[in-house]
């Protein structure tokens, strides 16, 4: 089975708190002189996925305007939300028609800084509906939480639900892997939340949906101790400078 992957790069980020003659998408964003949307692609190269869709919004001219300069070829599809400043279902909505079209999807934070380790876990062997689990995560609101129960995902949200049994936790990495069948679900799922009034929530709340009405599809794959960071803060952007791009492995 082939795979396509979904990026999404059309939020604003206004948490960075960039100065307003700085204004660009975080996927733009360098480090060791590279940006983190050419990192993405060519750590997807690197297992085997060519096939690239990348749903924009904010300053998406700076987005096409980095793959002409990196030259990167096969190209890949820019997908415009015109409603960026809603929630990323909305950005997954717009990729509708990719889920759809028959092939395991990667769905991927634009805003990560991730080894290529875990990628590679993430797009390992045969078709899956896979999530990654960092257990080793600082608490608070802002993680997305990924809970388990006797090694199956039974939880997917920021606040789980207070009489949830679960046996473990930890953070979810903001990159999910979807067979042909339910990457055709979550457009199903997707596109009703945009046409309901609920375009203002993340795009888990939607992978969540889908988790919980078919629990049995999905898998965990832990990739505790391998360097990422999604970033969201100033501060992170210091921490993913200083601390995760020394961790990873050379880019090829």
């Amino acid at each position: 089975m082939s795979k396509r992957a979904i990026i999404l790069a059309a939020g604003v980020g206004q948490r960075l708190q960039l100065p307003a003659d700085a204004a660009a998408p975080k996927c733009l964003l360098r480090f060791d002189g590279i940006s983190l949307l050419e990192r993405h692609l060519r750590l997807l190269r690197a297992v085997g996925v060519e096939d690239v869709v990348i749903v924009v919004g904010y300053e998406h001219q700076q987005v096409a305007a980095e793959i002409e300069a990196i030259d990167w070829l096969p190209r890949p599809s820019l997908i415009l939300n015109a409603q960026y400043t809603l929630g990323s279902v909305v950005s997954v909505a717009a990729a509708a028609q990719t889920l759809c079209a028959g092939d395991d999807v990667l769905l991927m934070d634009a805003d990560v800084l991730y080894d290529q380790r875990m990628l590679a876990v993430l797009a390992a062997d045969d078709h899956a509906d896979r999530l990654l689990i960092d257990c080793d995560f600082e608490a608070g609101d802002e993680p997305v939480k990924l809970c388990l129960l006797e090694g199956r995902p039974v939880e997917l949200r920021k606040k789980p639900v207070p009489e949830l049994r679960y046996d473990k936790v930890g953070e979810s990495v903001g990159f999910f892997r979807f067979t042909a069948a339910s990457a055709a679900d979550l457009a199903i799922i997707v596109r009703h939340y945009a046409a309901n009034g609920r375009g203002n929530e993340p795009h888990e709340e939607a992978v969540r949906d889908l988790l919980l009405a078919a629990p049995e599809r999905f898998e965990s794959a832990d990739v505790t101790g391998l360097p990422w960071l999604e970033i969201d803060f100033p501060v992170d952007v210091v921490r993913a400078r200083d601390v995760v791009l020394p961790q990873l492995q050379p880019l090829l």
